[in-house]
């Protein structure tokens, strides 16, 4: 899946399509996607992207339909990692120190509380190894 970073903007498209309905045809995608590429451009891609690693079909009678491969789980943990390594120099506490400071508001007690809950969490981990 080193891919993740490489995927066009249409492809990006296609992947949140297949994550949100788990799977889907050609034409469910078309139909999902904001000003869709014509039906056989989306076949194309949808084929680029089994070449990737990314997607998988299986046979519905005279159609296909086409899943993702790995969770979306899975593949938004590889895409930071990339993220880390690429913006960040792997440095978690720059990336949490730039997503506060993008955000446009102030973080509450709650999301406060469970930002604590996981750097404790993180703390016990470390300790474990």
């Amino acid at each position: 899946m080193d891919d993740d970073l490489h995927l066009s903007r249409r492809e990006r498209q296609i992947m949140d399509v297949l994550y949100a309905k788990s799977a889907a045809t050609a034409a469910e995608i078309r139909a999902a996607i904001p000003n869709p590429p014509g039906y056989s451009a989306v076949r194309a891609l949808l084929r680029i992207l089994e070449e990737k690693g990314h997607v998988r079909h299986q046979p519905d009678g005279a159609r296909y339909v086409y899943l993702p491969r790995i969770s979306r789980k899975a593949a938004s943990r590889s895409a930071l990692k990339r993220v880390l390594a690429t913006f960040f120099g792997g440095s978690v506490d720059h990336a949490v120190a730039a997503l506060l400071d993008a955000s446009d508001k102030k973080l509450s007690e709650t999301e406060l509380k469970k930002l604590q809950a996981i750097i404790k969490q993180a703390e016990r981990k470390d300790g474990e190894k």
